[in-house]
C-alpha cells in the first residue's frame, strides 16, 4: 500500500520495498531507493539504506520506474485556457505518472519568441510537474522563416517545431536542421504533406470511403519522412524527431535513418497502437486525430517497431479540446484527444498483456527514451544524482478510466469507461509527492 505524506522539497523520502525498472541503468530488480533534496541519494538492494528518512514510501508490491517523460503534450497556453491550462493538464500528467512533459507550441499566440518560451516556465502558471517547452521553428509556425533556434535555446526550449503544421519548404526544412546542428538542438516534424490533406478528416480506405469522408493518404506522411530522413542523412549534426509516426512506410524511412547512422528518432501514441480507422464507427469524432486512425496493417508496423527498437518513445499528444469542439459534425470536429492519465495503463494492457512487450521495454519508451532524444539530462534513470523524479505503478490492478473524473479541463477521449490491467499510484516530482492515490 501506498503511504507516503505530502513533504517538503527538502526532504527525505525513502521508497521502500519496490521493484525497480530503470532500463539506462540496467536494473530490474528489488531495490530501495533513497531521495534527498530533490536528488537521488542511494540506490541499494532492500534494507541495505542505512540512516532513516523523513518519510517513507510503502512501495511493495509496486513497480518504481524513473519519472515518465511525454515529449508531445498539448498544454493550450497561451491563450486557449477554455480547453486546458498548465496547471490542469500537469495535474492530469501527474495522475499518468508522468514526472514531465515537453509542450507544444501551437497555442495564440504561437510561442516563437525567448519571452514566450520564458513566460511557460514561470511559478505562477502553477506546473505540478517539469514542464520543458518546445518553440516554433518557423516564425508564426507559416513555414517561410525561421525563428531565432538560440535565443530559443538560452531560455528554455528543448526543441523546435512547427507542431500542427509542417515545415513543407525543402530549403527551409534544411536551413533548419542546419542550424539545429550548429547548437545541437532537435528539430521536431509533424509529418503531413497538407497539399494531399486539405480537406481530409480521417485516414484513406474502406472505412472512410464507406462514410463518404475525404481520406488522408498514407503517402502524405512517409513522403514527408523520406525526405527529412534524406535530409538528416546529408547534414550529418542534425538531429531529426518525427513526431505521432502513424504509417508503416514512414517507420521503414526511419529505420534507413537509424541505419545509415542519422540522428533520427521518433514517437508513436497509445492511440495509435491501439485503435484503427474502422474505430470511426459511425462518425464519432472522438476518434478523430492528426495524424488519423490508420489501418489494421498500419498498426501491426507500429508495434513491431515498438518492440524492435526502432520507436524511440511512447508520446501522447494529449490534445484537449471543449465539448463544443467536438461535438459537431465529424467534418467539422476538431482533430485531437486527450492522452495523459491512459497512457501507461494502454502500453501494459495492449503491449505488455497483448502483445507481449516486455515491461522493460515498455518503461524505456516512457523514460530513457525520451530523455535521450532531446537531452534531458539528469533525467530518465534514477542514477545517483539524477533528479529525484520517479513514477510508481502496479501493473496488475484492474481499473476504470472514467473521463468525467480526469483532472484536465477537456474530457475529449475515446477511452471513456474502458477497463484497464495497469495503473500509476504514485508520481514523484524533484523529490516532493504530487500524485498518489490507493
Amino acid at each position: 500500500m501506498l503511504t507516503a505524506k505530502s513533504h517538503k522539497r527538502d526532504a527525505s523520502l525513502l521508497i521502500k520495498g519496490g521493484h525497480l525498472i530503470d532500463p539506462a541503468a540496467k536494473i530490474n530488480a528489488p531495490m530501495d531507493i533513497l531521495l534527498r533534496d530533490g536528488r537521488v541519494a542511494e540506490v541499494a538492494l532492500p534494507n541495505k539504506i542505512r540512516g532513516g528518512a523523513d518519510e517513507k514510501f510503502d512501495a511493495r508490491g509496486l513497480m518504481v520506474a524513473p519519472g515518465f517523460i511525454d515529449v508531445h503534450v498539448h498544454l493550450r497556453e497561451p491563450g486557449q485556457s477554455y480547453k486546458e491550462t498548465i496547471a490542469f493538464g500537469t495535474a492530469a500528467a501527474a495522475a499518468g505518472g508522468f514526472s514531465s512533459v515537453c509542450t507544444m507550441p501551437n497555442t495564440s499566440p504561437v510561442v516563437d519568441t525567448d519571452e514566450w518560451v520564458a513566460w511557460l516556465k514561470q511559478p505562477q502558471r502553477g506546473a505540478l510537474v517539469n514542464v520543458f517547452p518546445m518553440a516554433a521553428a518557423t516564425r508564426g509556425s507559416r513555414g517561410s522563416s525561421l525563428t531565432d533556434f538560440a535565443a530559443l535555446q538560452r531560455a528554455g526550449a528543448v526543441a523546435v517545431t512547427d507542431d500542427g503544421r509542417p515545415i513543407l519548404d525543402d530549403n527551409i526544412m534544411r536551413q533548419a536542421l542546419r542550424l539545429g546542428a550548429e547548437l545541437n538542438l532537435p528539430v521536431v516534424q509533424h509529418a503531413e504533406d497538407t497539399r494531399l490533406t486539405e480537406h481530409c478528416s480521417m485516414h484513406e480506405g474502406p472505412t472512410s470511403f464507406r462514410l463518404g469522408l475525404r481520406g488522408m493518404p498514407a503517402a502524405a506522411e512517409a513522403s514527408i519522412v523520406d525526405r527529412d530522413v534524406i535530409l538528416a542523412q546529408q547534414i550529418r549534426e542534425s538531429r531529426l524527431h518525427v513526431a505521432h509516426v502513424s504509417t508503416s512506410e514512414a517507420l521503414k524511412a526511419v529505420r534507413r535513418g537509424k541505419r545509415a547512422k542519422a540522428r533520427v528518432s521518433c514517437e508513436v501514441t497509445p492511440h495509435h497502437f491501439t485503435l484503427i480507422d474502422e474505430n470511426v464507427g459511425e462518425y464519432d469524432t472522438l476518434c478523430k486525430m492528426n495524424p488519423p486512425l490508420r489501418s489494421a496493417s498500419d498498426r501491426e508496423a507500429i508495434l513491431v517497431a515498438l518492440a524492435d527498437g526502432t520507436v524511440d518513445a511512447i508520446a501522447t499528444d494529449h490534445a484537449p479540446h471543449a465539448a463544443h469542439e467536438k461535438q459537431v459534425e465529424f467534418d467539422r470536429a476538431a482533430f485531437g484527444i486527450t492522452g495523459l492519465e491512459t497512457a501507461l495503463a494502454l502500453a501494459i494492457t495492449k503491449l505488455h498483456r497483448a502483445y507481449k512487450i516486455p515491461l522493460l521495454r515498455v518503461v524505456e519508451l516512457f523514460t530513457a527514451g525520451p530523455a535521450r532524444v532531446f537531452d534531458l539530462r539528469g533525467r530518465g534513470s534514477l542514477a545517483k544524482g539524477n533528479f529525484a523524479d520517479v513514477t510508481i505503478f502496479d501493473p496488475q490492478k484492474r481499473w476504470t478510466f472514467e473521463a468525467a473524473n480526469s483532472r484536465s479541463r477537456s474530457h475529449n477521449t475515446p477511452f471513456d469507461g474502458w477497463q484497464f490491467t495497469g495503473k500509476v499510484l504514485g508520481t514523484i516530482v524533484g523529490g516532493r509527492v504530487v500524485y498518489r492515490t490507493e
